[in-house]
């Protein structure tokens, strides 16, 4: 499996009718006995503040079921205990970033940020096997470089914020990439000669919002340009060779046609 391009900002960001990634309510679904107690976790999906902000359920989605079937996954992928619950705490350990965004207060005429109550930065921590003390100095204090020489410089609370949801979505990338290299790992095998390929197309194209923040553009543009492609080869040159070959057959209209969009985007 490759990944070439992973949507990572709904981790910190729902628009109303949105959910955010299932993962994080399949964890809360209790299919686990030990999880939530491993992971730091309270009861109530609201009282996480980064996927609560659109839907929180879906009908046709069953959580407890989704989570049954991927805690069996992961052991027949060949995941250790421990490297299974390392994928649970980097999903919980982002939940609790979300809330972290929250404690950053103003202090001094500057209004740098810094944390009265280090609670959610302890689990935070803790989950992610590091010192909370030196976490959220860095977030608070981030170190640049000036020349040839490192300074220290305050940031806002809202610069901090950003920098948490900025390492949360790394966090979700990273972990999602872990698990695919893993896959890998366990159903390749390295003595055969690669004979065959799965490719997997999200063919949707264009997604309009409410609001639709860099990274939606960037989306959009990736899918449409890989939307055009599908066509351009699927449909487009496969017709055109049936109809030289003199067969019976009927166009296939599929959809709009997006190039307009794309030309846009690609004008210098």
């Amino acid at each position: 499996m490759v990944v070439y391009l992973l949507e990572k900002s709904r981790l910190t960001y729902q628009q109303p009718l949105e959910r955010c990634y299932h993962s994080f309510y399949n964890i809360m679904s209790d299919q686990v006995p030990d999880l939530k107690e491993k992971c730091l976790l309270s009861n109530n999906i609201l009282d996480y503040w980064y996927v609560s902000q659109g839907k929180i359920t879906v009908p046709t989605i069953d959580d407890k079921e989704d989570m049954m079937f991927a805690d069996e996954a992961f052991d027949v992928l060949g995941f250790t205990e421990t490297e299974k619950y390392d994928v649970y705490k980097n999903t919980a350990c982002m939940m609790h970033m979300g809330n972290m965004t929250k404690d950053f207060v103003p202090v001094g005429k500057e209004e740098q940020a810094e944390i009265k109550d280090d609670t959610n930065a302890k689990k935070v921590a803790n989950l992610a096997g590091i010192d909370p003390e030196w976490m959220v100095n860095y977030f608070c204090k981030p170190k640049l470089k000036v020349g040839a020489e490192w300074v220290t410089k305050g940031s806002t609370c809202a610069a901090a914020s950003n920098s948490v949801a900025g390492i949360a979505r790394a966090v979700y990338e990273r972990t999602f990439r872990i698990i695919v290299d893993k896959c890998n790992e366990t159903l390749i095998d390295p003595t055969m000669k690669k004979v065959q390929y799965i490719g997997v197309l999200d063919i949707a194209g264009f997604e309009i919002f409410d609001y639709n923040g860099f990274e939606q553009i960037c989306i959009n543009y990736v899918n449409e340009k890989l939307q055009q492609f599908f066509n351009q080869h699927m449909f487009t040159l496969e017709q055109e060779e049936y109809v030289r070959e003199g067969l019976d057959w009927a166009n296939v209209d599929f959809g709009m046609d997006l190039q307009k969009c794309i030309d846009m985007f690609e004008k210098p």
